[in-house]
């Protein structure tokens, strides 16, 4: 059910009972899944591929070019999976040659005035409070929480079931399972309330805890407590992802917190 105020391109492909809104605007070269709600003034340019039954809110911008000076006009996406939900005024830049694609995974929660840009990719069931902002080609795993007023800078990663404390500064890589905060962003604990709300098992829990433990509070620089755990620790999905990330880390991963004082990696 489309408004006669709403401003449709022919060439536009719109799913079964799909929504738009007055006054939206649903440029050429646009795909919506059926089920699919766009609020009033909401914007979806060229690229724009949205999955089934998502919501998206008054005033969002999906699509738009990168706000990046390399960026030549080439041919780009921006692809939103099902059932995720884009609140007011979010902006998400199309990508660029880099990747040729901006993504932004199923179950997602934008909040208002959130900005993604070119070539991120953010998985699945993954929530970013309002104002929050993602630099170019962050990649955030699935369940993680970027809090309110996060700044990302570009190229960071942030692992799967993070929660990062809202107005943080993120410049360097966050493993998985962790809570980030303070200033600078440090390793604050494990994120167990978390994990369990996802029911994973205590003894899970406490298996994670002895990884970040040798990592963080044994005294010995990143490659030798990685050493350490592979040689120390019983092989599991979450030792072997926590470990996978860190040696593939490219920015270095967030320091550790402990008596209020920093310390070296």
């Amino acid at each position: 059910m489309t408004k006669p105020t709403a401003n449709i391109h022919p060439d536009a492909k719109l799913g079964k009972n799909v929504k738009i809104e007055p006054f939206a605007t649903v440029y050429d070269d646009v795909e919506i899944g059926d089920g699919t709600w766009v609020g009033p003034n909401a914007i979806l340019m060229p690229g724009t591929r949205i999955g089934k039954n998502c919501k998206i809110f008054p005033g969002a911008v999906i699509s738009a070019d990168p706000q990046d000076l390399k960026f030549d006009g080439e041919y780009t996406t921006t692809i939103i999976g099902d059932h995720t939900t884009i609140r007011e005024f979010v902006t998400i830049n199309k990508g660029t040659k880099a990747k040729g694609k901006t993504v932004v995974g199923s179950g997602c929660l934008l909040m208002s005035y959130v900005h993604i840009a070119h070539d991120c990719i953010v998985k699945d069931r993954v929530i970013i409070g309002s104002y929050a902002g993602l630099a170019g080609e962050v990649e955030v795993d699935n369940w993680a929480i970027v809090s309110a007023g996060t700044l990302v800078h570009q190229f960071v990663r942030i692992g799967s079931h993070v929660m990062i404390q809202g107005g943080s500064k993120v410049s360097k890589d966050v493993p998985p399972f962790v809570l980030a905060g303070r200033e600078p962003l440090s390793f604050t604990g494990i994120n167990s309330i978390g994990l369990r709300r996802r029911e994973i098992h205590n003894d899970t829990i406490y298996a994670i805890q002895e990884v970040y433990r040798i990592i963080y509070q044994r005294g010995l620089n990143i490659s030798d407590a990685l050493d350490f755990v592979d040689v120390n620790l019983p092989a599991s999905n979450e030792r072997d992802e926590i470990v996978q990330f860190i040696r593939d880390s490219k920015r270095g991963i967030i320091k550790g917190y402990f008596d209020g004082n920093n310390k070296e990696e």
